[in-house]
């Protein structure tokens, strides 16, 4: 545990918790994100119980999470992201305490690791959140007049595979399983079907 309480490992360890914990914020999904960031800011809590800190950049740290929720939430994102990101930089750095005003984190490391982090987050979160707000670019309508297959017994309900996608579907008349299908309506998300035979 001597290694958790050089201000280095905890500090490499903050960050990889906060960048995992905040990537699992825009893309939820396995929990492995999840896991992964609550195992990094348990061991840099662990350093950060044990080595003096301030409290000045902790608030900070916080504020800059804060920041972060709010970017995924407004419009104008950019803004509060770049000073999420500056805030989790600089309090990051400045968390533990040294005998002088500079950071307990070897300087080369801070720097490098700032450089590497900011870079990365603004780069992946605004893809992710661009991703995100993005209106949908496929038009459903051009299903129709494609050919598919049925995967199961259709008539007032059923499923077939059109463009590599499984899709709902009805057709008037019964179309057995396995049978080529022709799209000749949408329902929403449901496909009218006809026997493409």
């Amino acid at each position: 545990m001597n290694l958790l309480l050089d201000p280095n490992v905890a500090y490499l360890l903050l960050l990889a918790g906060i960048l995992l914990g905040l990537f699992a914020l825009v893309t939820p999904g396995t929990g492995v994100l999840e896991i992964g960031a609550f195992g990094c800011l348990g061991l840099a809590g662990y350093a950060v119980s044990q080595l003096e800190f301030n409290w000045w950049a902790l608030v900070l740290l916080v504020l800059s999470v804060i920041l972060f929720l709010v970017a995924i939430r407004q419009p104008k994102w950019e803004v509060y992201l770049a000073l999420s990101i500056l805030g989790l930089v600089v309090g990051s750095a400045y968390l533990f305490r040294s005998g002088t005003w500079k950071p307990a984190v070897n300087l080369f490391v801070a720097g490098t690791a700032s450089i590497l982090y900011a870079g990365f987050l603004w780069i992946a979160i605004r893809k992710t959140l661009q991703a995100m707000r993005a209106s949908p670019t496929m038009d459903l309508n051009t299903l129709i007049g494609q050919v598919g297959t049925s995967k199961t017994h259709v008539h007032r309900e059923g499923s077939v595979q059109v463009e590599g996608e499984l899709w709902s579907a009805r057709s008037k008349d019964p179309i057995a399983e396995g049978k080529p299908v022709k799209v000749v309506a949408r329902d929403g998300f449901i496909l009218e079907v006809e026997s493409a035979s």
